[in-house]
């Protein structure tokens, strides 16, 4: 028989002290009974002597001291899971949204997940197609790797998240392909985007989706990317899946973590964030990855919006830290009407190097991928003098690498939201903006490669 306690001695917002508790541990879940029978469910934050602080999932709006008993479930939050979890919608505590089913569990595992044995670990080194010029030319995705896109408010990175999630694919193993998406204190209507694209695209069918929305609690906001990852490590290490988990937005979780760890009254770090953001975040971020000797694999793309587009803000430096690069959205490319706005400079994968050549995408990758970022820095280069000495100024070299910039910008990195270029596509498209200059200029890429690959027009 399970104790039940009527101790409870006083909340204070969403945090309730129970006195005189046995045997409770940290993380443990909990039920309240209210005196009409209701139950709202918590979970233990801090254990102190026969003392607990618990933490309500719901508000504690109605709750009355005297008449409501508590009691402890002996375990943490945990999800059921199983294969029957594709296409289907969750909310944000793993509960079915979508009018289906139950799911029928197969197992049930802690959120909390345990972190990888780093010996266990296989090093990424699969492409992943996007279908996104941007990335799958300029800063390869590969599979098992973490690579965060870093946006602003107002830019659209809702719209290349579900591009991201509808086109995605391991080359020749797409049948054992599967997204989980989940959604962090989202509006309504966002979270109705995302199931309407998934479902307009037929993409719901290799997809999981967990919706936490704005007007959810907080604490409920800080399980909602375990959930996601505890269903993609299942459907990786137990089904043998290639599983792309797409979290956005991380900020918005942040802000939960500071918001509850106000309420315990803990000493505020940088910005006011608790000072093991980084080791939480990093609880989340390194559930990603390969495991020697196991089929699946777990490749994450976290999605974060810069405050004041600001990459010093602790919550994108510290996801710098811990991730494989990141992708930039820029602002002037979204005034400039280029979709998606991939900035692509500043933006970076660490493991593109391991993820294009021979066998993976195509052997000029790799050399066409530095010619290109270099065609493009001495083309923005040469743009901003013409601004600032007139076009008079300019070398003829010169006036080709500003067109170049320009064509660059409005073919290559602006594709919208609907197009799903192949590998192929993207590299032969970047051959076609190489030819605009002189072969001369094509330093960093071998002869036999100009020979083979170049456009038939000449210049």
């Amino acid at each position: 028989m399970m104790k039940e306690y009527r101790t409870i001695h006083e909340i204070s917002g969403p945090l309730m002290v129970v006195e005189m508790v046995e045997g409770v541990t940290y993380d443990e879940l909990g039920e309240i009974e209210l005196a009409d029978g209701s139950v709202r469910r918590c979970q233990v934050l801090e254990v102190d002597g026969d003392k607990a602080v618990v933490q309500l999932f719901e508000s504690s709006a109605g709750i009355n001291l005297r008449d409501s008993k508590i009691r402890f479930l002996g375990h943490p939050l945990q999800l059921g899971v199983s294969g029957d979890m594709l296409g289907r919608v969750f909310n944000g505590m793993g509960q079915p949204i979508d009018d289906g089913p139950a799911i029928l569990a197969e197992e049930y595992r802690d959120i909390n997940g345990l972190p990888m044995n780093p010996a266990a670990r296989d090093y990424p080194n699969e492409f992943i197609q996007t279908g996104v010029s941007t990335i799958d030319g300029l800063n390869t995705l590969v599979r098992g790797q973490k690579l965060p896109i870093f946006s602003g408010s107002g830019l659209p990175h809702a719209q290349l998240a579900a591009q991201i999630a509808r086109q995605a694919k391991v080359l020749g193993g797409e049948a054992n392909f599967a997204v989980v998406f989940a959604a962090i204190g989202i509006t309504f209507e966002e979270a109705e985007y995302f199931v309407n694209e998934f479902k307009r695209t037929g993409a719901i069918d290799r997809t999981v989706l967990f919706t936490n929305l704005a007007n959810d609690p907080a604490v409920e906001r800080i399980a909602t990317p375990r959930m996601a990852l505890t269903a993609a490590e299942y459907l990786a290490f137990e089904k043998g899946m290639h599983v792309l988990v797409i979290l956005t937005d991380i900020t918005n979780y942040a802000e939960a973590l500071r918001e509850v760890s106000a309420a315990k009254k803990e000493v505020p770090g940088r910005r006011g964030y608790p000072g093991y953001l980084y080791t939480n975040l990093a609880t989340i971020y390194e559930r990603a990855g390969r495991q020697l000797g196991k089929e699946g694999s777990i490749t994450m793309i976290p999605i974060l919006t810069m405050p004041e587009d600001d990459k010093t803000h602790p919550i994108p430096d510290l996801t710098g830290y811990i991730t494989e690069g990141q992708i930039i959205l820029s602002r002037d490319l979204y005034r400039k009407g280029i979709l998606p706005p991939v900035d692509v400079l500043p933006s970076l994968s660490r493991l593109k190097d391991k993820g294009v050549g021979v066998g993976k995408t195509r052997e000029d990758h790799a050399s066409t991928m530095n010619q290109l970022f270099a065609a493009y820095a001495s083309g923005k280069e040469a743009k901003e003098l013409m601004t600032i000495l007139g076009e008079a100024a300019l070398s003829p070299t010169d006036l080709l690498y500003a067109k170049f910039a320009d064509e660059f910008e409005k073919r290559y990195v602006s594709q919208g939201f609907e197009e799903n270029r192949s590998i192929e596509e993207t590299l032969n498209l970047g051959w076609e903006l190489l030819s605009i200059l002189p072969k001369s200029e094509l330093k960093r890429i071998k002869q036999d490669m100009i020979d083979k690959y170049w456009p038939i027009k000449e210049n």
